[in-house]
């Protein structure tokens, strides 16, 4: 009798603890959950809008607890719902929206342009924008753990390979930004032996060679788009150096793998390369440092801004494809650390970075087909209002291509040579024709293999790091007080 009502008894416990974890279960995730496709479905009906998403997007993505998460507006329940899963929506107009995962350098034209206009109530007049200048450089440079005043180590320049091209030569250099670690590029001169020439940093950007490839031609600093613009602009009356980014070309050979450049610490190297890379133009006989450029695209763009927003010696800047607001760079080289995190309060984005450049001259070339399209309605006049602070708002200007894509291309080029004649005192008429057009048939691609720096005939010195981990260590070497202080 006493067996039969233990038994009894462990049944009813063992019953009573599997219809409360059913009815739990059931009640938190059977009747209160829904795939994220069904209920976007169901929204598009309650709202009588039209959303777009990719179904493998969504696929196996539900939602606890969704009609819960519906309000009287179609906006207002999209937060609601998207957010509880790691989503966002971009309206796309005509009641329409576009519904995908959260990227995070990425943000909604909308989020950008009040972005802007909360960060405009913070600055009233040139010495309050002066004030948060200073603080975003020492946040930026504090969180890539720069340190920008120790006595830098020497470059040890290695130059060879010169070649002398119809108004201009080019020279296969490395220099050596820290030690055991070679930063490799081309500087072209112009032909003319004597005198004060402006200098120019060339940045280039994220442009694959054949199949791929980061190191052949059409890559990197090889690409035809940016041996055109640095002949030409040497063919002005400039010394330009065009380097590459970190772990892209002939660095590879050093950090062990193409991987290692979408890594945050590129990020790191590829701002200090640049700081480097104008100590290096700056040294050279003849440098005029009054007169002092920097133009790339895309990634290049991102250094373009980056650096002068960082470094003062900087005089005039041109990033092109790159400035906006709601676009952050999609490389962890352009934003793998959180440089537009909170600065005393406040995050910042990168049209704001590029407004540090006031009151220095600056162009921003932007195309139709990417982030940039919003640039004419939304950071332009943003960066026009900063300028308008110093009473130099025509020392901004944006050149449009709604019809253009993503790349540096000749419609592109024409207006940087033209900034730049203006801004540095170049010689637009060595590059015009006799019809009054900007030309560049004088200007000789070479191929990759002429413009690298090392080859078997020129080996990497014995003293080259090797791997990703040597190039780190050499770095906390040198920045290490500033390391200790990243956030």
């Amino acid at each position: 009798m006493i067996m039969k009502k233990f038994i009894l008894a462990a049944l009813l416990v063992f019953l009573s603890a599997a219809f409360g974890s059913v009815c739990i279960a059931q009640s938190a995730d059977e009747v209160y959950k829904k795939p994220l496709k069904e209920v976007l479905e169901n929204i598009e009906k309650v709202f009588n809008v039209n959303l777009e998403w990719s179904d493998s997007d969504v696929k196996n993505v539900e939602v606890h607890y969704a009609t819960w998460r519906y309000t009287t507006d179609v906006k207002s329940a999209l937060e609601n719902i998207l957010g509880s899963v790691g989503f966002v929506f971009n309206e796309k107009g005509n009641n329409a929206y576009v519904v995908s995962p959260f990227e995070y350098h990425k943000r909604s034209v909308e989020a950008g342009k009040r972005h802007l206009d909360q960060l405009l109530s913070l600055y009233s007049d040139a010495s309050a924008f002066d004030k948060r200048k200073a603080d975003l450089r020492q946040c930026i440079i504090t969180t890539l753990g720069l340190n920008t005043t120790a006595a830098r180590p020497p470059l040890n320049p290695i130059v060879r390979g010169r070649k002398v091209m119809d108004g201009y030569t080019v020279e296969n250099v490395a220099i050596e930004t820290l030690p055991g670690f070679f930063l490799n590029g081309n500087l072209y001169r112009p032909n003319k032996k004597s005198g004060s020439f402006p200098v120019i940093l060339s940045p280039h950007g994220h442009f694959y060679g054949e199949n791929g490839s980061t190191s052949g031609d059409g890559a990197g600093r090889f690409n035809e788009n940016v041996q055109y613009r640095c002949a030409a602009l040497a063919r002005m009356g400039a010394i330009v150096f065009s380097y590459e980014m970190y772990s892209w070309g002939e660095s590879i050979a050093q950090t062990g793998g193409r991987d290692f450049h979408w890594d945050p610490f590129a990020l790191r190297m590829q701002t200090w390369n640049s700081m480097r890379a104008l100590d290096f133009l700056l040294s050279l006989k003849g440098a005029d440092k009054s007169r002092v450029g920097i133009t790339g695209a895309s990634g290049g763009g991102t250094q373009t801004f980056l650096m002068t927003a960082l470094d003062d010696r900087i005089t005039a800047s041109a990033p092109v494809v790159m400035v906006s607001s709601s676009f952050y760079g999609g490389c962890a080289c352009e934003s793998g650390l959180p440089i537009h995190d909170f600065c005393n309060g406040y995050r910042t984005n990168n049209a704001e970075i590029a407004a540090m450049a006031a009151p220095r001259p600056q162009l921003v070339v932007s195309d139709g087909t990417d982030w940039t399209a919003s640039v004419p309605g939304t950071d332009y006049p943003y960066l026009k209002k900063v300028y308008g602070l110093y009473g130099k708002e025509s020392s901004v200007t944006n050149v449009h291509l709604p019809n253009d894509e993503h790349d540096y291309g000749y419609s592109k080029r024409v207006p940087v040579y033209r900034f730049f004649a203006e801004t540095l005192g170049l010689n637009l008429k060595a590059i015009t024709g006799k019809d009054g057009n900007i030309e560049e048939k004088n200007i000789a691609i070479q191929h990759a293999d002429a413009l690298k720096v090392f080859d078997q005939n020129n080996p990497m010195p014995s003293t080259a790091l090797k791997g990703q981990e040597a190039i780190k260590q050499a770095f906390k070497a040198f920045h290490s007080q500033s390391l200790s202080l990243v956030r």
